[in-house]
């Protein structure tokens, strides 16, 4: 792998943890800039080579300048929450040009919240944006590309070896991410279905939630078994709707990072469906978890889509009910047993 001197510094944009985790990984092979928009964080951050209670590689320098890592990065992983993307792209967009590529690692979608959050409002496709299409909206950036799981960012933290799917319409994305994020630690696949890998980032989070909230209720693997597949096949339908292909969703995007997200205790997600099972309010889970569960969102959309493409999606259409109607867990689990599937693969 070439030295630092040989190739620019890669920039990450976003200090959470998935972004740290990239950060870190990517120091095995290059030199990175890490950005945060917060002044006090960038400080500790460089003062103190830790963050988030892991020790970052000397080769990681923080920054709270934008302008400076457009102006010094040509490979760019922006990891900011679905929610903040467009704005930060906003930001961002003036000192890019034609020459960037960006491969951004966030699982979700963009919509105009006042759609989102009014159940009464319908919502269309063209009212969805993926994180690759808000690049695209927002910037002169073309070679656009994304970072697809397994990657619950606590493991790859630790430094447990795993692997991930870079999706690109373009050959150099996905050659460019594979040369500066591969190493023993780390194992990454290439995809030309962008949308696809997107779309299962995004969806398996729903599913995840529910999964949490069986663990939460107390009940066994074989109900969630249920619920994980059932919760694949719903994303496929998603998917083929959307325009992504079945298959997108029977790799390592789609089902590897469904399985990881929908039972680890590391995933955002899954703990949130486990607190809620539990009994605990939606708020206070909110307001004590460190970061967004992005599925929360994702399934505020993915119910209106659903509608919009007349999908029948029953996890989903029980899950919003938990979540944002206050429906009964125990009858929603009821409903989904005893649902007149009429055939179990339909798909293939």
């Amino acid at each position: 792998m070439p030295e630092s001197s040989e190739r620019p510094p890669v920039g990450v944009i976003g200090a959470g943890s998935f972004g740290t985790a990239i950060a870190n990984l990517l120091a095995y092979n290059t030199d990175v800039l890490l950005y945060s928009r917060q002044p006090q964080l960038v400080a500790a951050i460089n003062a103190n080579r830790q963050h988030l209670g892991v020790a970052l590689s000397p080769r990681v320098q923080a920054t709270n300048s934008l302008e400076e890592v457009a102006r010094n990065c040509t490979l760019l992983f922006p990891v900011v929450p679905s929610s903040n993307f467009r704005s930060m792209m906003r930001d961002l967009g003036p000192f890019l040009r034609p020459y960037h590529i960006m491969i951004h690692g966030t699982k979700g979608f963009d919509a105009p919240e006042d759609i989102v959050a009014d159940p009464q409002i319908p919502l269309t496709r063209k009212d969805v944006s993926t994180m690759s299409e808000i690049i695209r909206q927002e910037s002169v950036v073309l070679r656009v590309g994304c970072l697809s799981g397994p990657n619950l960012a606590s493991e790859i933290m630790e430094g447990q070896p795993t692997a991930t799917v870079i999706g690109s319409a373009y050959d150099e994305v996905i050659s460019l991410g594979k040369s500066v994020l591969s190493s023993e630690h780390f194992h990454v696949f290439g995809t030309y279905d962008l949308l696809g890998a997107e779309l299962a980032g995004a969806l398996k989070n729903i599913i995840a939630i529910g999964s949490g909230i069986l663990k939460g209720k107390g009940l066994g693997k074989n109900i969630q078994a249920m619920l994980i597949t059932r919760g694949l096949t719903e994303m496929v339908y998603f998917g083929n709707a959307m325009g992504s292909s079945s298959s997108a969703f029977f790799g390592t995007a789609g089902i590897g990072d469904l399985v990881a997200t929908a039972t680890s205790k590391n995933s955002r997600n899954y703990t949130f469906g486990y607190r809620l099972g539990q009994g605990e309010a939606i708020a206070d889970i909110e307001n004590s978890m460190p970061e967004l569960a992005e599925g929360v969102r994702t399934l505020r959309v993915a119910r209106k889509l659903a509608r919009y493409y007349h999908l029948r999606v029953p996890i989903t259409d029980m899950l919003y009910k938990i979540v944002f109607e206050e429906f009964d867990i125990d009858r929603a689990i009821s409903f989904l047993i005893t649902y007149p599937y009429d055939v179990d693969v339909d798909f293939i």
